[in-house]
Parts: C-alpha cells; structure tokens; sequence
C-alpha cells in the first residue's frame, strides 16, 4: 500500500461522518444556505431589484423571486459578462461556464470564488464516501484518467469562460496532479475522435486504475483501446482498474455493454454535477439514490414539471417533498442563480437522508398524444427488453410519429442502435412495449384505445449516434446523447442510417 492510499483511510473516514452529519440535519443546512445567500447578495443589483432586505423566510423568497430559466437571468448575465459588478452576486465570478442552450443558444453560467468549492468539494466527497465504505484506496496509488473538455480557457473582461469540464480541470488538488491523465497537452486537443486516439496511445500502457467520464464517451474509449492493444477487455489491459466515476446520464442501460468490454462488473460512482452547481452523489456505492448536497451553497426548490410556465406553480423546499413524485428541480446558488430552473427532473428514493435519482429533462420528453413518457420510464423498458432477451444496446432515441402511412395509427419510433440484436425482433419489441405500458398508464389507455399502435423499432447502423452528435457539433465532452424528443428533429436526421423497420 502506497503512502497516498494510506493518508487515504483515515481522511476518508473523517469526510464521510461530517457528510452523513450533515445529511442527518438537511432541512436545519437549507435554512443556513437561504440565510447566507440573502445576506450576501442583498448588495447586488437583483437583491436590490428584488428587496432582499425583506426577505427572513421561504416563503418570502417565493414572493420576491420569481422562477426563471436562463432566459429570465439573461440580461443580467449579459451585464456580468460585460465585466459589470455587484450583479447577481458580489463582485465578479472566478469564471463563466460555457453551456449549449436549448432554445437561448450558448448560456454563460456564473462561477464564484465561493461555488468553485462546491465543485471541487463535493466531487471530492463523493471519492471520498466510496473509499470509506468500499476500503479500496488503492486506486489512489496509480493513474486515472478524466475524459472531459478541453481545458482551454477564453477570458473576456477579465473573466476566464470555459466549458465546466475545463474549468474543473484547473482545480484538480496537487497531490492527485501525478496521478492524472491525459497529458495536458491531449486534453486541450479540440477534436474529440482525435483528442480519443491520442488518449488511448498515452494510456495503453500505463497502471490505469480509476476512469471518469459520460458513459457513451467511455465506450468509445474502451472500443478504440481495445482495438489499439489487440486485447480482448479493459481488464487485461488495466488489471488494477476498479473504479469507474460518471454523471449526467443512467448508467443501467450500458452496464451489460461496460461488463463485457471490461470483463468483468465493476464498482461504479454516480455523481451530479451541473454547470450550475454540484447537486449530489452517490454517498453508498452499493444502492441507490444520489446525496443531495445541502450544506454548501445551493438553496433548492421543487415544482412539478407540468406546472412549469402556469401562471401559480407550487414552489416547495426540501422540508415538503415526497417519495416517488417527480419534481423539476429549482436553484438558488452562491454564484447568483436565483430561483434558476436547470431543466432536470428528479425523484427522491429516501427522505433520511435526502437522496435523488434523476428521471428525466424537462424538454426531453414524449407527450405528442397527452401520454408524458419520460427518460426514466423508457430506460427502465429498454433495460428490461434487454434482460428478458438478451438484447445489448448501444444507444437509443424514442421520437413520436404523428403522421404514419395512411391506415396505420401513430405511433412511438424507437431508433436503437444495437450491440447484441435480440434473436426474436418482435418478441423484443413487444417485451419493450409492455415494460412501457407497465410505467406509463396514460400510454396504456392509449394503446387499448387504439389511439397509438405498439411502438415499432426502427434500427440503425453502427455507430450512428456518434455520426449524429458528430454532424451537430456535440461529440464527446460533456455532450449527452436525448433519450427521447416530443418532435421528430432528431428522428429525421437518424432516418439516413436506418436499416430495417420492425412492428410489433
């Protein structure tokens, strides 16, 4: 054991009992956060515009702050941007985090002196949590690789702008600075199948023993690695590689996939980062459910997702929330996002502590026929086609079909572009249908109804989601593949690479 595995242990233990503390007394941490963020913004244009003088509670925080997308923030963003102080929170950010917008574009998200440290801490905590319950320090003692965005950074009016990915990378702490790869030299490397060939020669031959990236990404490492060495699994090229670090996506529908290219299961930590703040972490490995992060400068809301946009949505704080109901997440931070929807659904699976999973983006939804199906509800159908069949699946993308051939009822296009194709292709598609109509009882009544036919798999040619986010100008870094769309964009430009159509 190395001497960075064994000051591990004991910093382990000691990060974790002061998280699970915390966790214990969440809604009594919320009332600090709300309380330190009023108090320090009152200064800033928005506390003034919005006479946080006269807030002393939630409620009058719901008053005084209306919800707002970034849209709603946007000419302030554009005063900070422009080097202004004092705008949404005191002085000017450290950074401003570069962002794809779904309907404003490029968004330019502030970063704090004081929210960088929920950034850095809470992913730190998260390694930390794993470490504690699993007893594997070892990784600490050999390389890990973080396959993300360019470090690159661009500054404008003294403000470093950069994507979240880059900008972490800067505050990776020294002790682990060794340990890191790519060079710094790969990182910055712009074109991603590129900057991917080049990190795979750096790292074929080194003690890779923990690896962190988007899921799909890391696929295609893996993919491209084992081409590069000859080998026939991750494993034999890494022997002492044990844990794998991701976020921003479901991780089950790729676990078959990861097994087999890696030759073995393997320990996995889920986290939650967002460019506007760190939001929580898988704090025990073995179940489920992410740790809301409450103690370090992110006061949270939750609205239902249908009341979004109405004229009285019901805005609540943690101390309301229930098991199993799913809510559109709202943020108020310590880098001066006030009242912010992110645009992600989630669900608490525990109140003591308060943990999460998440279900779902707002926009990302199928509701062409008033059903809602969600990210959750088609990842938990494809998960169970493929357990019952054996099926492995690449990727996925569900899109409705308002206008079928003439005499055909619409119906929901599953594009999915297959690893392990099932031997029976209707036997899957009809597993796959009745696992949905098994989450989704509006979709039921519409199936019965004959309002919509089954749902028809239409599958694509290898690598066909890659080509996709590649011709869009999204490929890897922190670029995450819709699972499911309430239009038919995305499913116009996947028709190209089609290969057979199935109906159930």
């Amino acid at each position: 054991m190395g001497i960075k595995s064994l000051l591990a242990k004991p910093l382990a233990a000691i990060a974790f009992n002061q998280q699970t503390k915390v966790a214990n007394n969440a809604i009594a941490a919320q009332r600090k956060v709300l309380e330190m963020l009023i108090g320090k913004a009152k200064i800033t244009v928005f506390g003034k515009e919005h006479k946080f003088d006269d807030i002393k509670t939630y409620d009058d925080l719901k008053k005084a702050v209306p919800l707002n997308d970034y849209e709603g923030l946007a000419h302030y963003i554009k005063r900070v941007k422009a080097g202004e102080e004092d705008v949404l929170w005191p002085g000017k950010p450290i950074y401003l985090c570069k962002t794809s917008g779904t309907t404003s574009g490029t968004k330019y998200i502030p970063i704090s002196t004081e929210s960088i440290s929920n950034h850095i801490g809470s992913a730190k905590n998260a390694l930390f949590s794993y470490m504690h319950q699993s007893g594997n320090t070892a990784f600490v003692d050999g390389k890990m690789i973080f396959l993300q965005g360019s470090p690159i950074l661009e500054t404008q009016n003294d403000i470093p702008i950069g994507r979240l990915s880059g900008i972490v990378a800067h505050h990776v702490p020294a002790y682990l600075q060794t340990n890191r790869l790519p060079a710094w030299e790969t990182n910055c490397i712009e074109d991603w199948e590129t900057k991917v060939d080049k990190i795979v020669a750096e790292t074929a031959h080194q003690d890779l023993r923990l690896i962190s990236g988007i899921p799909s990404w890391i696929q295609m490492y893996f993919e491209r690695l084992l081409a590069f060495t000859g080998k026939k699994t991750v494993k034999e090229v890494f022997p002492n590689f044990s844990v794998y670090v991701f976020g921003g996506v479901n991780y089950a529908p790729y676990k078959t996939i990861f097994d087999a290219l890696i030759g073995t299961s393997i320990d996995t930590v889920e986290t939650y980062p967002a460019s506007e703040g760190f939001i929580a972490y898988q704090d025990d490995y073995k179940n489920e459910g992410l740790l809301l992060v409450v103690d370090n400068g992110i006061f949270y809301e939750f609205v239902k997702p249908e009341e979004i946009g109405t004229p009285n949505p019901q805005r609540i704080d943690l101390s309301e929330v229930e098991i199993g109901v799913n809510y559109a997440i709202v943020l108020n931070t310590n880098a001066g996002l006030w009242g912010y929807i992110i645009g992600d659904t989630i669900k608490f699976v525990s109140l003591n502590p308060y943990r999460i999973v998440v279900t779902g983006r707002i926009k990302h939804f199928t509701s062409a026929f008033g059903e809602h199906v969600i990210a959750e509800e088609v990842e938990f159908a494809m998960q169970a086609a493929c357990n019952t069949t054996g099926a492995q699946v690449a990727e996925f993308h569900v899109a409705p079909q308002v206008k079928p051939e003439v005499g055909e009822l619409p119906y929901h296009e599953w594009f999915i572009e297959f690893v392990q194709e099932p031997t029976d292709m209707l036997a899957f598609a009809a597993q796959l249908d009745a696992a949905m109509q098994s989450k989704n009882s509006y979709y039921t009544d519409l199936i019965s109804g004959s309002i919509l036919q089954p749902l028809i798999i239409s599958k694509v040619q290898k690598g066909a989601f890659q080509a996709y986010m590649k011709g869009i100008g999204k490929l890897g870094g922190q670029n995450k593949l819709p699972r499911l769309s309430n239009d038919r964009g995305m499913a116009d430009k996947l028709q190209d690479y089609k290969i057979n159509l199935f109906n159930t």
